[in-house]
């Protein structure tokens, strides 16, 4: 009696369906920390709607668990293989179907990765807003899965800003479109919303409609170097009160350019403990850049316009602050956000933690909406690291999350619970709103095959 991968195969062909270990591995995990690891039955790589609808009435004839995914950039286990799963790809689902110029939109399927959409834009004078750090990699598909956002943020929005439209496999291999191709529209329930940020835990999303904007003919970036982190965090406040709204305002502790130092050979140490990175953009660009100077230099920062080619290089150095390694059980970045005005009081508290427990600490945070992503670490050796570090570690990740809820935070400000943050969503969202969440996942996946263990 022919299994799962024998309906697969029968469904797709055999060069869709792959079940050699090297390559299940590969599609095993994204950069999260592993918390139990499986091997999936089987990986489809789809190149069409018709394939995904074939996977879903596959998996979901035998009750087998599927687990989409796109680039494999997400740090939450979000789509981590799950127990007995197939991992259906999208990445090879990758055509711009349609970028309107007059109308401002783009309709792509998930594979399409974000630079590309935006190379693509520009050709127009226009840009897809949402840009994570991973916007070289990271695919459309998985951005609206974990509602992404990114540098431009502060200004722009996260992604669900920018989608208008969706069509979506269901649980049952039906295809739906949700949503509408015009800025506006409210008929019915927003089911587009609803799906953005879902973590593929209710349908399948294989294509999005876009909302593009207009690229900027001018920006102008400054640099802000401050003697510590929390003025620079200070700095953040001073600009709101001005009105002034920057399309860039990052964070970077001591810690942080420290190891772009060491990784890149560049010299941010040098000129300060703490930068404050901000770009103003448009054809106001440099009003705005002048009304900031001054109130960042009041602050106590030494403040410069970049040229353009140093002002690539700081946007490109804080792209990469995450660094070079990849979450595991000595080293795990959060993700919580607090109100912008706790900002200050939030960053006093995390250096206060990292004492207490004895941990390591770097920061770098979307300071623009107070999206934090504080990294804490213990060292290890050839022999791994001590019962005792490791609860050191556990305890500072507890109260990093603790801390954010009762400054009125979240535990996820953009990269999505995933399998990682489940031991913390109850503390952030009560009864009876889980309950609710479980009966629209009922609702919407009866068999809960859709990426179980994720998300609620």
């Amino acid at each position: 009696m022919r299994g799962i991968i024998g309906d697969l195969t029968a469904a797709l062909g055999a060069d869709k369906v792959v079940t050699e270990d090297p390559a299940l591995a590969a599609y095993a995990v994204d950069q999260a920390p592993v918390l139990d690891y499986q091997l999936p039955q089987a990986v489809v790589c789809a190149v069409s709607v018709e394939d995904v609808q074939a996977v879903v009435r596959a998996c979901a004839a035998r009750r087998v668990p599927l687990v989409a995914r796109g680039a494999g950039t997400g740090v939450s286990g979000g789509a981590h293989a799950s127990e007995g799963c197939v991992v259906l790809s999208l990445e090879k689902m990758n055509r711009i179907l349609d970028l309107n110029p007059d109308d401002e939109t783009a309709v792509v399927e998930p594979g399409v990765v974000n630079a590309d959409l935006n190379a693509a834009a520009a050709v127009h004078g226009l840009m897809y807003a949402p840009d994570p750090a991973s916007y070289r990699s990271s695919t459309i598909g998985g951005n609206v899965a974990t509602n992404a956002g990114g540098l431009r943020c502060a200004k722009y929005g996260v992604t669900r800003d920018s989608v208008l439209a969706l069509d979506v496999v269901l649980a049952d291999g039906t295809l739906i479109h949700t949503g509408h191709q015009t800025f506006k529209g409210v008929a019915g329930y927003d089911l587009t919303g609803l799906f953005v940020g879902s973590e593929g835990t209710l349908g399948i999303v294989v294509g999005i409609t876009v909302r593009l904007k207009y690229l900027p003919r001018e920006k102008h970036t400054i640099a802000a170097f401050y003697p510590d982190f929390r003025s620079a965090a200070a700095g953040v406040l001073a600009v709101g009160k001005a009105r002034v709204q920057p399309a860039i305002m990052e964070l970077l502790d001591s810690g942080t350019l420290a190891q772009l130092d060491a990784i890149h050979g560049s010299t941010l140490s040098a000129r300060g403990a703490s930068l404050l990175l901000l770009q103003t953009d448009g054809f106001g660009a440099a009003a705005e850049a002048a009304a900031i100077r001054p109130l960042l230099a009041a602050g106590g920062a030494v403040v410069t316009m970049e040229a353009d080619a140093e002002a690539e290089a700081l946007v490109e150095l804080r792209r990469h602050s995450r660094g070079a390694e990849v979450d595991d059980e000595y080293r795990v970045g959060e993700d919580v956000a607090v109100p912008r005005s706790r900002l200050v009081d939030y960053v006093a508290e995390l250096d206060a933690m990292a004492a207490r427990h004895e941990v390591q600490l770097k920061v770098v945070a979307h300071a623009g909406d107070g999206n934090l992503h504080p990294t804490f670490w213990v060292d290890r050796d050839g022999d791994g690291v001590d019962p005792g570090a490791m609860e050191r570690l556990g305890a500072a990740l507890d109260e990093s999350v603790t801390v954010a809820l009762a400054m009125g935070g979240t535990i996820t400000g953009e990269h999505g619970v995933g399998q990682y943050k489940l031991r913390w969503l109850g503390l952030e969202q009560k009864e009876p709103v889980r309950q609710l969440q479980y009966r629209i996942k009922e609702l919407f996946d009866p068999a809960g095959i859709l990426n179980p263990g994720k998300a609620i």
